[in-house]
């Protein structure tokens, strides 16, 4: 005779997610307050459910009953917990992702929402806000987007913002976002082969960036741009060219002498012997001059 048969049968899950979705923020049955962002607006939700999608949010409930003389089983204070640093908008896009597993996002909020979820640890959320930034990349959010991902170590992102830089570069330079990132992440564009932009341009983009970043840290401009320079191709520029950068330079210093002054022993010596050989080497929209031919170490 045959055994009892056994089966795990599973209804609609749109519907099951509509109805999860008639809790987000809703007061009625809620167990815990959230006072959320500048505004202090109140955000209500339910314990079981952040507990047990979340162990940020699990540790966070659970402090309530730490030391406690309460009896077992009995229920933590309702709160409300502050979270004066995050804004609401965001933090409910995180709670909406909690009960749904999905999450409405804009370009406004997506890298804050990234930003969360790599601080509550819900990698799924994570994923979602990259496809996000990914399929909505544009000129003005690239340098955030590239600043974000490098932060929390997100490899795919930064390639692809890195691909997007350079086929607009021209355009990126110019922006706010381009002046705000970090000396360690412009210095890894810097570093590319196939920015599309002249290298007197992109001189004089990363001269720009560093007064903004010295105003910003109260820091000398030299001492600011010191990891991005060195990441600029002086040999490539034509003597003309150079002697203007280097009477230019005597203003603000943003360039050591030395590397000035081993552009134009490139240009003396009719080769690029003396300096790195990836600081000869013209990326994909530098204008062709002349010498270029002599400082290619294949020439004969």
């Amino acid at each position: 005779m045959a055994g009892p048969c056994s089966a795990q049968l599973q209804g609609e899950a749109a519907a099951f997610t509509a109805a999860l979705r008639t809790l987000v923020n809703n007061p009625q049955f809620s167990d815990v307050t959230f006072v959320v962002g500048q505004e202090q607006q109140k955000v209500f939700a339910h314990r079981c459910v952040l507990a047990c999608r979340c162990q940020a949010f699990q540790g966070m409930l659970s402090q309530g009953l730490v030391g406690s003389e309460d009896t077992p089983g009995s229920i933590p204070p309702q709160g409300p917990f502050i979270l004066g640093n995050v804004q609401p908008e965001v933090f409910l896009a995180v709670i909406e992702f909690l009960y749904t597993n999905s999450v409405t996002l804009n370009s406004h909020i997506a890298l804050e929402v990234l930003t969360s979820s790599v601080e509550y640890g819900l990698q799924d959320l994570c994923k979602l806000c990259i496809k996000f930034i990914k399929d909505t990349m544009s000129v003005e959010q690239v340098c955030e987007a590239l600043q974000a991902a490098v932060t929390y170590g997100q490899v795919d992102l930064q390639q692809h913002c890195l691909a997007f830089i350079e086929g607009c570069t021209a355009a990126v330079v110019r922006t706010q976002g381009f002046h705000e990132l970090s000396d360690v992440v412009l210095a890894r564009v810097l570093r590319s082969d196939h920015l599309a932009v002249d290298e007197l341009d992109l001189v004089q983009a990363v001269r720009e960036w560093a007064h903004v970043s010295s105003a910003v840290l109260e820091r000398p401009v030299p001492e600011v741009a010191a990891l991005p320079v060195q990441e600029l191709r002086l040999p490539l520029l034509a003597p003309n060219e150079l002697a203007t950068l280097e009477s230019h330079n005597q203003r603000d210093l943003l360039i050591p002498v030395e590397s000035i002054a081993a552009a134009w022993r490139a240009h003396a010596l009719r080769k690029g012997s003396g300096v790195p050989s990836h600081l000869c080497r013209p990326r994909r929209g530098t204008r062709p001059r002349d010498h270029h031919r002599h400082l290619d170490p294949h020439t004969k």
